[in-house]
């Protein structure tokens, strides 16, 4: 059975960090692209990173590139967001998502996707 599970969601005040978590079962997850995508109340659903299966190609959106790092530990079948310097504009659901495209951030492109992880940036 295909599973996505994130965690490691949760209240920050603004500048602080957390580190989601997105543990696969059921396949290889070093064979996919894997997505983060984050939702917030009212918003469409956005694509915030994504690293390819040979982890050589990634990508990050405008708004948090340089404060935000995705990496993947294959002994683990875990892909991780380093979430650093948070906003309270990063407050959202955050969800991560698997595809066999090589690279893509569509989010029509995912074909499983975790439940996903409350983050809150606030005072």
């Amino acid at each position: 059975q295909v599973q996505l599970v994130e965690s490691g969601g949760g209240l920050v005040q603004p500048g602080g960090s957390l580190r989601l978590s997105c543990a696969a079962s059921g396949f290889r997850l070093d064979y996919y692209t894997i997505g983060w995508f984050r939702q917030a109340p009212g918003k469409e659903r956005e694509a915030v990173s994504c690293i390819g299966s040979d982890a050589e190609v990634t990508y990050y959106d405008v708004s948090v590139k340089g404060r935000f790092t995705i990496s993947r530990d294959n002994t683990k079948n875990t892909v991780y967001l380093q979430m650093n310097s948070l906003k309270p504009e990063d407050t959202a659901v955050y969800y991560c998502a698997r595809s066999n495209y090589i690279a893509t951030i569509r989010p029509a492109d995912f074909d499983s996707w975790g439940q996903g992880t409350q983050v809150t940036v606030s005072t």
